[in-house]
Protein backbone atom coordinates (compact mmCIF):
# COMPACT_ATOMS: atom_id res chain seq x y z
CA UNK A 1 0.00 0.00 0.00
CA UNK A 2 1.25 3.50 -0.51
CA UNK A 3 1.74 6.12 1.74
CA UNK A 4 -1.24 7.09 3.74
CA UNK A 5 -2.56 10.66 5.17
CA UNK A 6 -5.18 11.43 7.36
CA UNK A 7 -7.27 14.77 8.05
CA UNK A 8 -8.36 14.61 11.40
CA UNK A 9 -6.79 12.71 14.12
CA UNK A 10 -10.06 11.52 16.22
CA UNK A 11 -11.14 7.81 17.23
CA UNK A 12 -12.07 6.70 13.90
CA UNK A 13 -8.45 7.70 12.49
CA UNK A 14 -6.86 6.49 15.18
CA UNK A 15 -8.75 3.09 15.00
CA UNK A 16 -7.48 3.10 11.42
CA UNK A 17 -3.71 3.51 12.01
CA UNK A 18 -3.73 1.15 14.60
CA UNK A 19 -5.25 -1.54 12.68
CA UNK A 20 -2.75 -0.69 9.65
CA UNK A 21 -0.43 -1.09 11.87
CA UNK A 22 -1.41 -4.35 13.32
CA UNK A 23 -1.61 -6.04 10.01
CA UNK A 24 1.27 -4.72 9.03
CA UNK A 25 -0.79 -3.24 5.54
CA UNK A 26 1.67 -0.39 5.89
CA UNK A 27 4.84 0.66 7.59
CA UNK A 28 4.35 3.48 10.62
CA UNK A 29 6.66 5.96 8.49
CA UNK A 30 4.34 5.72 5.42
CA UNK A 31 1.32 7.10 7.23
CA UNK A 32 0.90 10.95 8.52
CA UNK A 33 -1.77 12.55 10.21
CA UNK A 34 -2.84 16.21 10.93
CA UNK A 35 -5.40 17.56 12.67
CA UNK A 36 -6.91 21.07 13.03
CA UNK A 37 -4.89 22.51 16.59
CA UNK A 38 -4.62 19.77 19.09
CA UNK A 39 -0.91 18.97 18.80
CA UNK A 40 -0.82 17.06 21.90
CA UNK A 41 -3.14 14.26 20.22
CA UNK A 42 -0.69 13.81 16.90
CA UNK A 43 2.08 13.57 19.70
CA UNK A 44 0.34 10.44 20.88
CA UNK A 45 -0.45 9.00 17.50
CA UNK A 46 3.33 9.55 16.79
CA UNK A 47 4.63 7.71 20.13
CA UNK A 48 1.87 5.30 20.10
CA UNK A 49 1.99 3.96 16.57
CA UNK A 50 5.14 5.32 14.84
CA UNK A 51 3.48 7.54 12.67
CA UNK A 52 4.33 10.69 11.19
CA UNK A 53 2.43 13.53 13.30
CA UNK A 54 2.07 16.95 11.30
CA UNK A 55 0.67 20.71 11.64
CA UNK A 56 1.23 21.82 8.34
CA UNK A 57 -1.29 20.47 5.82
CA UNK A 58 0.37 21.25 2.74
CA UNK A 59 3.00 18.55 3.77
CA UNK A 60 0.56 15.95 4.72
CA UNK A 61 -0.83 16.67 1.06
CA UNK A 62 2.62 16.34 -0.82
CA UNK A 63 3.68 13.65 1.61
CA UNK A 64 0.65 11.21 0.44
CA UNK A 65 -0.63 8.77 -2.37
CA UNK A 66 -4.14 8.56 -0.32
CA UNK A 67 -5.99 11.28 1.71
CA UNK A 68 -8.70 10.35 4.17
CA UNK A 69 -10.81 13.11 4.95
CA UNK A 70 -11.77 12.49 8.96
CA UNK A 71 -12.00 15.55 10.13
CA UNK A 72 -15.51 16.55 11.69
CA UNK A 73 -18.77 16.47 8.99
CA UNK A 74 -19.49 20.01 10.20
CA UNK A 75 -15.75 21.36 9.33
CA UNK A 76 -15.85 19.71 6.04
CA UNK A 77 -16.52 22.43 3.85
CA UNK A 78 -13.46 24.62 5.52
CA UNK A 79 -11.58 22.03 6.04
CA UNK A 80 -11.16 20.62 1.88
CA UNK A 81 -11.42 23.90 0.74
CA UNK A 82 -7.95 24.40 3.29
CA UNK A 83 -6.32 21.35 1.17
CA UNK A 84 -7.36 22.27 -2.32
CA UNK A 85 -4.37 24.50 -3.55
CA UNK A 86 -2.30 21.35 -2.76
CA UNK A 87 -4.36 18.36 -3.89
CA UNK A 88 -2.47 16.26 -6.92
CA UNK A 89 -3.76 15.06 -10.06
CA UNK A 90 -5.03 11.65 -9.79
CA UNK A 91 -4.51 11.48 -5.72
CA UNK A 92 -6.80 9.38 -4.02
CA UNK A 93 -9.28 10.84 -1.44
CA UNK A 94 -10.72 8.75 0.68
CA UNK A 95 -14.00 10.22 2.70
CA UNK A 96 -15.27 8.74 6.09
CA UNK A 97 -17.63 11.35 6.50
CA UNK A 98 -21.16 10.89 7.55
CA UNK A 99 -23.37 12.29 5.48
CA UNK A 100 -21.41 14.01 3.06
CA UNK A 101 -21.50 13.01 -0.97
CA UNK A 102 -19.30 12.42 -3.40
CA UNK A 103 -20.20 15.05 -5.65
CA UNK A 104 -20.18 17.58 -2.53
CA UNK A 105 -16.52 16.47 -2.12
CA UNK A 106 -15.76 16.83 -5.78
CA UNK A 107 -16.98 20.17 -5.31
CA UNK A 108 -15.22 21.62 -2.38
CA UNK A 109 -11.80 19.94 -3.80
CA UNK A 110 -12.19 21.82 -7.07
CA UNK A 111 -11.51 19.16 -9.41
CA UNK A 112 -12.49 15.96 -10.97
CA UNK A 113 -10.15 13.26 -8.54
CA UNK A 114 -10.70 9.30 -7.57
CA UNK A 115 -12.93 9.94 -4.45
CA UNK A 116 -13.92 7.02 -2.31
CA UNK A 117 -16.89 7.28 0.24
CA UNK A 118 -17.04 5.15 3.17
CA UNK A 119 -19.38 4.14 6.01
CA UNK A 120 -16.92 2.62 8.93
CA UNK A 121 -18.44 2.20 12.58
CA UNK A 122 -17.23 2.47 15.99
CA UNK A 123 -16.47 -1.31 16.02
CA UNK A 124 -13.21 -0.49 14.06
CA UNK A 125 -11.52 0.51 17.56
CA UNK A 126 -11.12 -3.59 17.94
CA UNK A 127 -10.93 -4.13 14.26
CA UNK A 128 -14.33 -5.68 13.72
CA UNK A 129 -16.19 -2.46 11.40
CA UNK A 130 -18.70 -3.56 9.23
CA UNK A 131 -17.34 -0.85 6.71
CA UNK A 132 -19.23 -0.47 3.31
CA UNK A 133 -17.23 2.13 0.45
CA UNK A 134 -18.93 3.11 -2.83
CA UNK A 135 -16.42 5.27 -5.56
CA UNK A 136 -16.76 7.74 -8.09
CA UNK A 137 -15.74 7.47 -11.89
CA UNK A 138 -12.30 7.79 -12.07
CA UNK A 139 -11.53 5.27 -8.93
CA UNK A 140 -8.90 2.67 -10.37
CA UNK A 141 -9.54 -1.35 -9.85
CA UNK A 142 -5.93 -0.72 -7.85
CA UNK A 143 -7.14 2.06 -5.51
CA UNK A 144 -10.05 -0.25 -5.05
CA UNK A 145 -8.11 -2.26 -4.11
CA UNK A 146 -6.41 0.04 -1.90
CA UNK A 147 -8.97 1.27 -0.24
CA UNK A 148 -10.34 -2.15 0.71
CA UNK A 149 -7.04 -2.98 2.17
CA UNK A 150 -7.57 -0.11 4.01
CA UNK A 151 -10.75 -0.75 5.73
CA UNK A 152 -9.96 -4.52 5.77
CA UNK A 153 -7.65 -3.68 8.62
CA UNK A 154 -10.15 -2.58 10.89
CA UNK A 155 -12.95 -5.07 9.83
CA UNK A 156 -14.81 -6.45 7.04
CA UNK A 157 -15.20 -4.35 3.67
CA UNK A 158 -18.62 -4.48 1.31
CA UNK A 159 -18.67 -2.13 -2.19
CA UNK A 160 -21.63 -0.66 -2.75
CA UNK A 161 -23.48 2.15 -5.05
CA UNK A 162 -23.78 5.49 -3.60
CA UNK A 163 -27.33 5.31 -3.18
CA UNK A 164 -27.23 2.38 -0.34
CA UNK A 165 -25.14 4.45 1.84
CA UNK A 166 -28.35 6.05 3.34
CA UNK A 167 -29.43 2.01 4.23
CA UNK A 168 -25.83 1.44 5.18
CA UNK A 169 -25.23 4.53 7.50
CA UNK A 170 -28.82 3.09 9.66
CA UNK A 171 -27.90 -0.41 9.75
CA UNK A 172 -24.02 -0.65 9.89
CA UNK A 173 -22.92 3.08 11.33
CA UNK A 174 -25.74 2.88 13.49
CA UNK A 175 -26.78 -0.80 14.16
CA UNK A 176 -24.53 -0.83 16.91
CA UNK A 177 -26.01 1.51 18.93
CA UNK A 178 -29.16 -0.23 18.63
CA UNK A 179 -27.66 -3.61 19.59
CA UNK A 180 -26.08 -1.66 22.74
CA UNK A 181 -29.49 -0.09 23.55
CA UNK A 182 -31.26 -4.15 23.56
CA UNK A 183 -27.98 -4.78 25.70
CA UNK A 184 -29.56 -2.01 28.43
CA UNK A 185 -32.54 -3.27 28.38
CA UNK A 186 -31.27 -6.74 28.99
CA UNK A 187 -29.46 -5.95 31.73
CA UNK A 188 -32.71 -3.40 33.41
CA UNK A 189 -34.59 -7.17 33.19
CA UNK A 190 -31.75 -8.79 34.88
CA UNK A 191 -31.88 -5.94 37.39
CA UNK A 192 -35.48 -6.78 37.92
CA UNK A 193 -35.01 -10.33 38.23
CA UNK A 194 -32.45 -9.83 40.99
CA UNK A 195 -29.73 -10.92 39.01
CA UNK A 196 -26.70 -9.95 39.74
CA UNK A 197 -25.01 -6.99 37.78
CA UNK A 198 -21.33 -8.92 36.65
CA UNK A 199 -23.50 -12.60 36.22
CA UNK A 200 -26.20 -10.66 33.98
CA UNK A 201 -23.27 -8.77 32.44
CA UNK A 202 -21.09 -12.23 31.73
CA UNK A 203 -24.40 -14.16 30.79
CA UNK A 204 -25.74 -11.22 28.22
CA UNK A 205 -22.11 -10.76 26.38
CA UNK A 206 -21.81 -14.97 26.13
CA UNK A 207 -25.55 -14.85 24.18
CA UNK A 208 -24.84 -12.46 22.26
CA UNK A 209 -20.96 -13.88 21.05
CA UNK A 210 -22.60 -17.26 20.69
CA UNK A 211 -25.61 -15.66 18.62
CA UNK A 212 -23.41 -13.94 16.27
CA UNK A 213 -21.43 -17.13 15.38
CA UNK A 214 -24.44 -19.08 14.98
CA UNK A 215 -25.96 -16.27 12.53
CA UNK A 216 -22.19 -16.40 10.79
CA UNK A 217 -22.83 -20.35 9.64
CA UNK A 218 -25.45 -18.69 6.97
CA UNK A 219 -28.60 -20.26 8.73
CA UNK A 220 -32.02 -18.66 8.25
CA UNK A 221 -32.54 -16.70 11.90
CA UNK A 222 -35.78 -17.20 11.49
CA UNK A 223 -35.34 -21.32 11.26
CA UNK A 224 -32.88 -20.72 14.47
CA UNK A 225 -35.09 -19.05 16.74
CA UNK A 226 -38.03 -21.87 15.88
CA UNK A 227 -35.49 -24.11 16.87
CA UNK A 228 -35.34 -22.50 20.48
CA UNK A 229 -38.94 -21.80 20.63
CA UNK A 230 -40.53 -25.61 22.17
CA UNK A 231 -44.54 -24.86 22.11
CA UNK A 232 -45.59 -24.01 25.65
CA UNK A 233 -42.13 -22.89 26.77
CA UNK A 234 -40.36 -19.96 27.92
CA UNK A 235 -39.07 -18.54 24.75
CA UNK A 236 -42.27 -18.91 23.16
CA UNK A 237 -43.52 -17.16 26.37
CA UNK A 238 -41.24 -13.87 25.73
CA UNK A 239 -41.58 -14.24 21.77
CA UNK A 240 -45.13 -13.58 22.50
CA UNK A 241 -44.70 -10.37 24.14
CA UNK A 242 -42.20 -9.33 21.03
CA UNK A 243 -45.21 -9.76 19.09
CA UNK A 244 -47.88 -7.59 20.57
CA UNK A 245 -45.66 -5.12 21.21
CA UNK A 246 -44.90 -5.19 17.89
CA UNK A 247 -40.87 -5.57 18.25
CA UNK A 248 -40.45 -6.43 14.40
CA UNK A 249 -42.41 -3.22 13.57
CA UNK A 250 -40.22 -0.83 15.76
CA UNK A 251 -36.85 -2.32 14.57
CA UNK A 252 -37.90 -1.87 11.33
CA UNK A 253 -38.97 2.15 11.70
CA UNK A 254 -35.56 2.55 13.77
CA UNK A 255 -33.65 1.38 11.01
CA UNK A 256 -36.22 3.67 8.43
CA UNK A 257 -35.60 6.43 10.75
CA UNK A 258 -32.04 6.46 11.05
CA UNK A 259 -31.75 6.11 6.92
CA UNK A 260 -34.18 8.73 6.33
CA UNK A 261 -31.44 10.67 8.70
CA UNK A 262 -28.89 10.06 6.89
CA UNK A 263 -31.15 11.25 3.56
CA UNK A 264 -31.71 14.28 5.41
CA UNK A 265 -28.34 14.93 6.57
CA UNK A 266 -26.84 14.63 2.79
CA UNK A 267 -29.51 16.98 1.35
CA UNK A 268 -28.25 19.26 3.87
CA UNK A 269 -24.69 19.25 2.57
CA UNK A 270 -25.72 18.77 -0.98
CA UNK A 271 -27.71 22.05 -1.28
CA UNK A 272 -24.43 23.92 -0.24
CA UNK A 273 -23.11 23.44 -3.95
Amino acid sequence: MKRIGFIGAGSMTEAMIKGLVKKGSVEPGQIAATNHSNSARLEKLEKTYGIRGESDTAKIIDFSDTVVLAMKPKDAANGIAGIRPYLKEGQLLISILAGIPIHTIQHYAGQELPIVRAMPNTSASIQKSATAFAVSPLVSKEQIREAADLFAAIGSVTIVEEAALDAVTAIAGSGPAFVYRFVEAMEAAARELDLDEQTAKKLIIDMMTGAAKMLETGRDPSLMRRDITSPGGTTEAGIQILDELQFEETVISCVKEAAHRSAEIREQFAVKI
